[in-house]
């Protein structure tokens, strides 16, 4: 773990590997841990970078809202530290959002964008409202919050089998401060939509989804690929590809990067 000041406060990441750069961004109550599976493999032919955002793992909160555009100048001040120029981004989550945002504003730096479990579009007026409803419970009960969140990720028939893994997660996002959490949602809500990215880009792009994701529908997830060159992937199971259905992800994530 390595940590670089940036605007008064601590960015955690970690950098291993040699080859062509990967960038690691993880999804809401996570952190750069939730790569632990997957990062070993793509350390052995690229070199790989994992990012706590702001507000998350070992990264501390900058302010009371956290946009996608604020993570993302986080995640570039970590970058042009490294002095890298040329990357493929994979975000899962509220880390796609993050990459996206970055692909907005920076495209010349990306050769590859992975949105894993993650949208190119904007809140819907009931999702903002799911929201805000959350920011309430999670000043009423932030434990109460994270432990429902959580186990709403996985696909249903999931939950008994997977349960000592999705304990653990629990255990990683109760590591997450509540200013931190709600400056999340609070970014989260405010995001712009950001779709025409899929469509007038040039580098590769792929989207993994999950056919019983319990947060993003599978067929509004596959009407965002139409008409664009956006390789999209489904797999069986939920939310929680990385953990749910952790052997394809790996061998889906290291075709596209080597292709």
């Amino acid at each position: 773990m390595k940590t670089l000041v940036y605007k008064n406060i601590n960015i955690a990441y970690t950098d291993s590997g040699k080859g062509p750069a990967i960038v690691l961004l993880h999804g809401f109550l996570e952190n750069l841990h939730m790569w632990k599976t997957l990062s070993p493999e793509l350390i052995k032919t690229h070199r790989v970078i994992a990012i706590d955002l702001l507000g998350h793992g070992k990264t501390e909160c900058l302010g009371y809202i956290h946009s996608m555009e604020d993570m993302a100048d986080a995640v570039r001040a970590v970058l042009v530290h490294l002095k890298l120029r040329k990357y493929t981004f994979i975000g899962h989550s509220m880390g796609g959002y993050v990459a996206l945002a970055y692909a907005e504003f920076f495209p010349d730096n990306l050769k590859g964008l992975v949105l894993l479990n993650s949208t190119s579009k904007a809140d819907s007026n009931e999702r903002k409202q799911n929201r805000t409803r959350a920011i309430k419970a999670v000043k009423q009960n932030h434990k109460a919050f994270i432990s429902m969140s959580i186990a709403n990720l996985f696909a249903e028939e999931n939950r008994a089998p997977l349960a000592k893994a999705i304990e653990h997660v629990k255990k990683e996002a109760l590591k997450t401060p509540i200013q931190g959490i709600i400056a999340a949602l609070e970014g989260m809500k405010a995001r712009p939509d950001r779709e025409a990215l899929l469509h007038f880009t040039p580098y590769k792009k792929m989207i993994v989804a999950g056919r019983k994701d319990p947060i993003l529908d599978i067929n509004d997830v596959r009407a965002q690929t139409v008409g664009t060159n956006v390789e999209l992937v489904e797999l069986a199971d939920g939310h929680m590809s990385h953990i749910e259905n952790m052997k394809g992800l790996s061998y889906i994530v290291k075709r596209f990067i080597e292709k």
